[in-house]
């Protein structure tokens, strides 16, 4: 993959246009990375605004709420396109743009108007946000093919990590600088470099126009059937979508419950809980990578079983101690494991879908995904509040084991695909 970055004059036009795509998406996610780095401090933004924790949580729930109402819709609108890749980087341009927005507010609003301003100014940008989850895919997966993928995406993740940790620190240090509401004002700003480097590089990506010979009928009952008739007749997707939607409903429920359980049960300090997250995060540097070669050995099957595995036994361990230290062994070793899962995740779902559909599929599949981050937090915060915290962690490790149950019973990564499916990419 570092060859992507070396001018090598001997490559044939379509390796060098290659080269040039991964160069790209890489040096993309780095722009992607800045910007996430930011985002961590937008609800803190709110919280010191005095905003409710209403407005706090619609800005979590808002993006999955309208997800659930316009990923179909989307995905058959991107379907008629013959080009996705406009679609993405505008998109997303437009996304990372309401950061510096945001950071422009205190200049027009008196401070006790922002952060209703701030929901709405975000309300609307849950509208690119969902043509950016399923371009996404659709891009990422074109870019390097069914052979070459996993490697592209451990190094843009990997990369998206690094400057996203790079990112955090620095708006911190710069946070420190500046009087409020100044300080974070300069910090949304500044983020738009992030924005405009991931822009200028998305967009110079290029791939095969989508040839896509489905008609489709307009309404709301035709869109249904439809959805209901993609499940039928690619049995693989649906069993992939039915298999991976129980097991991220288990990972849903309990990613509340961790920081509630450090906090109100271990009774961790700020610079404990702080810890946990970074080792979780900071072992994806160099987790990607390892899988990758893992996956490139050994197959996705393999990684498959042991990744979700042992994802599932993570809320199960959590809720057996009160200690920070193991706390944090086990929080290290699930970003570790996370990393397995989201490359076989990426890579057998995209495996699994028809190659002139994909956005349809896409928008089907993370459907699915909006259903589970709007129902299953709130199963777990209120099975946590009627009967108690490790109760509910156990619920939720079950119900990520019945997702393993799944995967191996309708043989997800390991039933053969027809050759028009292996080929969708």
């Amino acid at each position: 993959m570092l060859n992507a970055f070396l001018n090598n004059t001997q490559l044939s036009p379509e390796e060098a246009q290659t080269q040039r795509n991964q160069r790209s998406v890489i040096i993309d996610g780095i722009g992607v990375g800045i910007v996430t780095g930011i985002a961590t401090f937008l609800a803190v933004f709110l919280a010191r605004l005095g905003a409710s924790p209403l407005l706090v949580g619609l800005l979590t729930s808002m993006p999955a709420f309208t997800g659930l109402l316009l990923a179909i819709p989307v995905g058959r609108m991107l379907e008629r396109q013959t080009n996705i890749v406009p679609w993405y980087s505008r998109a997303r341009v437009w996304v990372q743009a309401t950061y510096a927005f945001t950071g422009l507010l205190p200049f027009f609003l008196p401070l006790e108007y922002i952060p209703v301003a701030i929901i709405v100014l975000w309300a609307i940008a849950t509208i690119p946000q969902t043509i950016v989850n399923i371009t996404f895919t659709v891009v990422m997966g074109a870019v390097a093919g069914p052979q070459r993928r996993q490697q592209l995406m451990s190094w843009r993740w990997s990369t998206l990590g690094a400057a996203s940790a790079i990112s955090v620190a620095g708006a911190g240090w710069l946070l420190e600088q500046f009087v409020f509401p100044h300080n974070y004002q300069i910090v949304f700003i500044a983020s738009f470099v992030g924005g405009m480097l991931s822009f200028f590089f998305s967009s110079r990506i290029t791939m095969p126009p989508i040839v896509n010979t489905s008609q489709h009928k307009p309404g709301l009952r035709a869109l249904l059937t439809d959805s209901v008739a993609m499940l039928r007749d690619v049995p693989a997707f649906g069993r992939f979508v039915l298999a991976t939607f129980v097991f991220n409903c288990g990972i849903w429920m309990a990613m509340p419950l961790f920081p509630l359980y450090w906090v109100r049960v271990m009774h961790a300090s700020d610079f404990s809980i702080g810890l946990i997250n970074t080792v979780n995060s900071g072992v994806l540097l160099i987790a990607y990578f390892l899988w990758a070669k893992v996956t490139s050995r050994k197959g996705n099957q393999p990684v498959l079983f042991a990744s979700t595995i042992a994802l599932a036994c993570y809320p199960f361990l959590t809720g057996l101690t009160q200690s920070v230290n193991l706390i944090i062994v086990f929080a290290a070793l699930a970003g570790f494991i996370g990393a397995g899962k989201d490359l076989v995740f990426f890579d057998i779902g995209l495996s699994t879908m028809p190659k002139d559909r994909v956005p349809s599929f896409v928008a089907l599949q993370q459907l699915t995904g909006y259903i589970a981050t709007l129902i299953m937090p709130l199963v777990g915060t209120w099975m946590a509040q009627h009967f108690d915290y490790q109760i509910a962690l156990f619920v939720a490790a079950g119900i990520r084991m019945a997702g393993v149950l799944l995967i191996y019973l309708l043989k997800i990564g390991r039933t053969p695909l027809p050759q028009e499916t292996l080929t969708a990419e």
